[in-house]
């Protein structure tokens, strides 16, 4: 089970945004119970990090962060979508 922690500007508005659409991509490609998300304020990754196996955050990377760290701004634009999710994937498997 991999534990991702997803962070953005308040842990609310556009987390709950890049939650839905990473799940989905996620889950169409056979990940589905295989992975818990939390969503924070990418203000807590730092104490939180180094509980989780990676952070995507849709903001800059946050200072402190204590595992991989990958750049969620495209769950937001649309625009490298397969990119990130190949980090993702990556991750995923490791």
């Amino acid at each position: 089970m991999k534990r991702i922690l997803l962070a953005c500007g308040s842990g609310i508005v556009t987390s709950t945004i890049a939650r839905s659409k990473l799940e989905q991509h996620l889950n169409a490609k056979g990940y589905a119970g295989k992975y818990k998300i939390e969503q924070c304020r990418v203000s807590e990754v730092p104490q939180k990090s180094s509980q989780y196996d990676f952070c995507v955050a849709t903001s800059m990377k946050p200072q402190g962060v204590s595992c991989p760290y990958i750049r969620g701004t495209a769950f937001l634009t649309g625009i490298g979508i397969e990119e990130t999710m190949e980090e993702v994937y990556k991750l995923m498997d490791s």
